[in-house]
């Protein structure tokens, strides 16, 4: 029989992002560093969403060493490279182009239209090198991890599907448009969560394709409420708020600006509203008294929240570090008015090289021991 875990409750988030999913591993080498004993997994729930996703599995294969976990994903993000996660060398992107400008020219004539921007078999390879997803079953067993989720949109079903392996007593679910699968995670899960629409091609699982898992994804903090937690730490991958101002720039839009604000309200405004909304919830409850929730059957319960997000603009820290991209990405992403400052947020997404990863990293963690005190409470630490 598994050991009962300590502090069953408690959930980690992980949200979608691509490159800015670094931010995440700077905010939890900084938790690691915050409690008393570090090699003890603090999140038996784990739930994970694109990039996030594969920091979560990441988290759950070795859950059973918390800081060797966090000390595996720093060392991916710090020495991340574009050619890691997709074909960054200039026969990749000229194909990839080629395909794009054969189909606006004579797409009635190819029988294979291209399927995405970039071609992101070597996130494939790296996931299998770094990966050890048996480790799952392992932690689950010796009483270190109660679940761990990964979410990813079905484009056939439009729903959102939230695969998920956990301890035996865990049950599926089915809201609407949201379901929660039991199965035993693979790459596929992986890469099918982090496809990220027209830039990275769908994934097949069983009968259906499914793309990146921040698409129609209404409830983010959903999943982990389903497996059982009662207190929810979210890292975001994005200003949670950005001040409302209205500047004019006198120019029509470019391609990467429509694509980074596309971007973005996949990745970050769902999440926003969810926290809204469960805060909404828990000032009810707490206007209710419990006597009389039990007597109606009331069966929510109050969700305590700590959100960490980065203090900082992240398409104006991409713009910084965007000559890092390899000089084939450059020029593809240049002839979309990526390569400026108000074309940032779609290179925020892409920029998987050094500089810009390890800026986030850094972020990640200041921004954490910046709320050190907060932290501790939330964690009971």
């Amino acid at each position: 029989m598994p050991v009962p875990l300590a502090g069953l409750r408690t959930a980690l988030i992980l949200t979608g992002g691509g490159a800015r999913a670094a931010y995440q591993a700077g905010v939890l080498a900084a938790i690691a560093g915050l409690l008393p004993a570090p090699t003890r997994n603090p999140f038996p729930i784990l739930c994970g969403t694109s990039a996030g996703a594969i920091n979560a599995a990441t988290l759950a294969c070795q859950a059973e060493n918390f800081r060797a976990a966090v000390d595996n994903l720093l060392s991916i993000w710090r020495n991340m490279r574009a050619d890691h996660v997709y074909r960054a060398d200039p026969v990749g992107i000229g194909l990839s182009g080629g395909r794009w400008l054969s189909m606006l020219a004579l797409g009635w004539l190819l029988k294979n239209p291209p399927r995405s921007l970039l071609d992101n078999s070597p996130l494939r390879h790296l996931l299998a090198r770094h990966l050890d997803l048996g480790g799952i079953d392992r932690a689950i067993a010796a009483g270190a991890l109660h679940a761990v989720s990964i979410t990813a949109s079905g484009y056939e079903s439009g729903e959102s599907v939230s695969f998920f392996q956990a301890r035996g007593e865990v049950e599926a679910w089915r809201r609407t448009q949201r379901i929660g699968s039991r199965v035993r995670l693979d790459i596929h899960h992986l890469m099918a969560s982090s496809a990220i629409p027209f830039i990275f091609p769908a994934v097949r699982i069983h009968r259906e394709y499914f793309g990146d898992g921040s698409m129609r994804q209404q409830a983010p903090i959903s999943p982990a409420i389903h497996l059982g937690a009662e207190r929810v730490l979210v890292i975001g991958a994005g200003r949670m708020t950005e001040p409302q101002k209205r500047l004019s720039y006198g120019r029509y839009p470019t391609l990467a600006q429509i694509a980074g604000h596309a971007l973005s309200s996949i990745f970050l405004d769902s999440l926003s509203m969810d926290i809204e909304r469960i805060q909404r919830i828990n000032q009810t409850l707490s206007a209710i008294p419990e006597e009389a929730r039990e007597a109606a059957r009331l069966l929510l319960r109050p969700i305590r929240t700590l959100v960490i997000a980065p203090s900082k603009r992240l398409d104006h820290l991409a713009a910084r570090h965007a000559r890092a991209l390899p000089w084939a990405v450059k020029v593809l992403l240049t002839g979309i008015g990526a390569m400026n400052r108000h074309g940032g947020a779609l290179t925020s997404y892409l920029l998987f090289e050094q500089p810009y990863t390890r800026a986030l990293i850094e972020l990640g963690y200041q921004d954490t021991l910046a709320r050190a005190e907060e932290v501790r409470d939330f964690l009971e630490i």
